[in-house]
C-alpha cells in the first residue's frame, strides 16, 4: 500500500513500486494534480486505486496501533535538518 500527498510526475513510479494486488491512496497532489497512467499497469498489477480525505476517529487509532506494533514499513530517502528546508523541498521536487 502506497498513501500519497504529492503525485504529480513521480506517480508512475509510485505505482511501480506497488505489488500485484496493492493499493494506492490518493490523500493530496503537492506536485501537481495532472498524472499520466499507462493503463497496463493498473490492470496488469491488479491495483486498487483510491481517494482519501477525511476518515471516522477509529481509522486513527488503527493507524496508530499498526505503529506501534511495527506493521508498517517508512521508506525515507533522506534526512534534513530544519535549517535545509531549502535543499529537502528542492529534492522533493526533483523526485
Amino acid at each position: 500500500m502506497v498513501v500519497d500527498l504529492v503525485a504529480g510526475t513521480i506517480w508512475p513510479f509510485v505505482l511501480n513500486v506497488l505489488k500485484t494486488g496493492g493499493k494506492y491512496v490518493a490523500s493530496g497532489a503537492i506536485a501537481g494534480p495532472i498524472i499520466e497512467l499507462d493503463l497496463r499497469t493498473l490492470y496488469l498489477k491488479d491495483l486498487t486505486l483510491m481517494g482519501a480525505t477525511h476518515q471516522d476517529k477509529i481509522c486513527f487509532e488503527n493507524l496508530i496501533g499498526y505503529i506501534k506494533r511495527g506493521g508498517l514499513k517508512h521508506m525515507i530517502a533522506k534526512i534534513f535538518y530544519l535549517s535545509k528546508i531549502k535543499q529537502a523541498q528542492e529534492m522533493f521536487k526533483e523526485q
